[in-house]
């Protein structure tokens, strides 16, 4: 008497897409040579969200992108509302594509009574019923622990270095840290850019104050060079811009600004159009609509890289193998 039944399953891909960043989802499907699902998604009146997938989704392998940009709670339910549906339709494995990691920045406790809103939004995606997550450029490596499970921490560094490394080879490069904090990252740019030399700003942050800080001192010699000021992201464009100003008082040669996630909020795309920089490089993990254009920006796509490690971990192959030059 045969008690058992075997089947063998293909594993099958499929890409959703939330409603905060369509452009960047449909460019991560093209190169991975299949198309979004098919979605229903609208507002109540009242502001609540619906959300529908057209296809069957039951035994797929599902990667939900959404970038959380503003209205960056809108998205956030949403991107949870679209996980809740692929687990209530049993799909298999669930992985979360955040290209920008909404809240990153609220990672620890600068003060009492403060919320940890990353490890809250690690613990939001998780009780929805992701298996995974895949980001870019996570604003602190710790945030990788929050979740309980797999986390892709992918890093934008190659595709901003072999842009930069390629347009202004001939030049004095030194590679320049906003604050002390970041200097890891510098390190990292050096050893891509034949290790350039270092530099870092001396700032101080008021807690009280989100999104201001005060220049203070340049650490490094920075005189006659091509000052390549990295950063993970740009908010309101404050700090980066005071950066550049005391490079050019240090007598640099000229500023290059590059970072991963071009957040542009109130009078950052200003502050940039008119600030020293020769160029502004980033990438599109965050939609960087017409209103935030600017002479002398330009941005660079993220999603082949998304799609290569959608791809690795479709396959069960390695996203760490991406990155191992770099270590």
């Amino acid at each position: 008497m045969n008690t058992s039944m075997k089947r063998t399953t293909e594993k099958n891909l499929m890409v959703f897409s939330g409603r905060a960043h369509p452009d960047l989802a449909q460019h991560v499907a093209k190169e991975l040579g299949t198309e979004l699902v098919p979605t229903a998604a609208y507002d109540f009146a009242n502001t609540e969200l619906y959300v529908r997938f057209e296809e069957s989704v039951r035994g797929c392998d599902a990667f939900v992108i959404q970038s959380h940009t503003a209205p960056i709670n809108t998205w956030i339910m949403e991107h949870l509302i679209m996980v809740d549906a692929l687990k209530r339709a049993s799909a298999k494995r669930i992985t979360v594509v955040l290209p920008y990691y909404g809240y990153a920045r609220q990672d620890k406790k600068s003060r009492g009574r403060e919320p940890i809103s990353a490890r809250l939004m690690a613990d939001l995606f998780k009780t929805a019923g992701a298996d995974r997550l895949i980001a870019v450029d996570l604003h602190t490596d710790q945030i990788q622990g929050f979740f309980d499970g797999p986390v892709d921490h992918l890093q934008a560094l190659p595709i901003l270095t072999d842009y930069v490394a390629e347009k202004y080879a001939d030049e004095d490069l030194v590679v320049v840290s906003p604050d002390a904090g970041r200097i890891k990252v510098a390190e990292s740019w050096s050893r891509r850019l034949q290790n350039a030399p270092l530099a870092f700003i001396h700032k101080t942050r008021d807690v009280t104050r989100p999104n201001e800080s005060v220049a203070n001192r340049v650490i490094g010699q920075v005189q006659g060079r091509t000052c390549i000021l990295v950063d993970d992201m740009i908010d309101s464009g404050g700090t980066i811009c005071h950066a550049a100003d005391a490079l050019m008082k240090e007598g640099a040669a000229s500023v290059i600004i590059a970072a991963t996630h071009a957040i542009f909020s109130g009078p950052a795309v200003q502050r940039l159009s008119e600030s020293v920089a020769r160029e502004v490089i980033v990438t599109d993990t965050l939609p960087v609509g017409p209103d935030k254009q600017f002479e002398g920006l330009t941005v660079l796509p993220i999603a082949p890289l998304l799609a290569e490690a959608i791809s690795q971990v479709f396959g069960d192959g390695s996203v760490t193998s991406m990155f191992e030059a770099d270590h």
